[in-house]
């Protein structure tokens, strides 16, 4: 059921000018708090992502990944060196509270619609821009895709175990957390504007976000000597801390131990060998030692078995849960997370709702994402775009 209750960000209109994962997502986000988007794609083809495929996974011919990116958004199709189509889309700049762009560095300003130019027809605004690895540089013009800012933000090398060379982040994580960061400076922008009338320019891009996502262990490196992360050679699950933190086998599945004494979680699970492990310093220093025996031990019973010594004693633990077992739960069901969206044509999708609650509401909408262009006749109407005027 869909809430009636007013969003903080309803009556802003936004144009998303994005493709792919990271600007787009951001735009998903501002649409979920109430927000008007209008995604404005290239007649024809669309955003590129439509074709960008998961699985092989297609719903009513394009891509789950965007039907999933860019639910309850409008599609407005023009064509950016089209000077008809320039001239309306002129006109929703002028009525846009925020714009959004990841055109590689350089290519917006060449169309005549960077931030420059636009905060002159409209100083409100609120314009964002994400790019790859900054606007200017060596690297400014590589292609900013997800694994490789991953690769070149040294992320990988804190994954899987010693052995194991690097190992990327099995999501898009550059993208959706370059999309979070855009979220964050846009409604900054906004709160600013809502006291100074002053619009604003918020730069991302997908190292930085990286980079920012590692600050807790690159602080540590920069202040330790420049010593290089040494991961557990023994389920390693962070390259900075001591035994026993990791996930572990059992006799029927996986359980996740996090930072506890060793010599406490010896006594609840009964391996008398990590009683030896006194000296909080061995935690890490001797932790593949460590590891090894507490591996051993606890492919003797099965998870829930573990589970029930460690839980009562507030040992921080919890199963490795898959997709399947976690939708079954009770802790799932109570967060009413999944919602189903649906096409005019009829095409419906299951897939999550916003994270974020606000007096209550539990942020939903019904509307799935559009059909290329699908909205460019509603929207001319609704925003007065039938006369086609060159603006500046």
């Amino acid at each position: 059921m869909i809430n009636t209750v007013p969003r903080p960000l309803e009556g802003l209109m936004v144009l998303d000018l994005s493709q792919f994962l990271s600007g787009p997502s951001a735009a998903l986000r501002l649409a979920d708090m109430g927000a008007t988007v209008i995604k404005v794609e290239r007649p024809g083809t669309g955003d590129l992502c439509r074709q960008l495929y998961i699985s092989n996974l297609e719903l009513d011919g394009d891509s789950t990944l965007f039907h999933t990116i860019n639910r309850n958004k409008r599609s407005y199709a023009a064509d950016l060196k089209n000077p008809a189509d320039i001239a309306k889309l002129w006109k929703l700049i002028e009525r846009a509270d925020v714009l959004i762009q990841n055109f590689r560095p350089g290519v917006i300003d060449r169309l005549g619609l960077g931030y420059e130019a636009v905060a002159k027809v409209n100083p409100r605004v609120v314009y964002g821009s994400v790019t790859g690895y900054g606007r200017d540089g060596p690297w400014a013009d590589l292609p900013g895709q997800d694994l490789l800012a991953q690769s070149r933000s040294g992320f990988v090398w804190l994954n899987g175990d010693a052995g194991d060379g690097p190992v990327p982040s099995g999501l898009a994580i550059a993208d959706i957390l370059c999309g979070a960061h855009l979220v964050q400076g846009l409604l900054a922008c906004l709160v600013r504007r809502g006291v100074t009338g002053r619009g604003g320019h918020v730069e991302v891009s997908l190292l930085e976000s990286m980079l920012d996502f590692q600050f807790e262990v690159l602080s540590t490196y920069l202040n330790d000597g420049g010593k290089q992360p040494e991961r557990s050679a023994v389920n390693n699950a962070h390259a900075y801390l001591g035994a026993p933190y990791g996930l572990y086998e059992t006799r029927d599945g996986h359980i996740a131990i996090a930072m506890g004494s060793v010599v406490r979680l010896g006594e609840l699970l009964g391996c008398e060998p990590l009683k030896a492990f006194a000296d909080p310093k061995s935690w890490f220093d001797s932790r593949d030692t460590i590891k090894a025996l507490l591996a051993d031990h606890l492919k003797t019973h099965t998870t829930q078995h573990w589970l029930d010594r460690l839980v009562p004693a507030d040992y921080w633990c919890a199963p490795v849960m898959t997709w399947g077992e976690l939708l079954e739960t009770e802790a799932f069901k109570r967060l009413d997370f999944l919602q189903e969206v649906a096409r005019t044509s009829g095409a419906r999708l299951t897939t999550t709702r916003c994270p974020i609650t606000v007096d209550g509401d539990r942020l939903r909408s019904e509307r799935g994402a559009p059909k290329i262009g699908e909205h460019t006749h509603e929207i001319e109407r609704e925003y007065g775009l039938g006369v086609e005027e060159e603006v500046g």
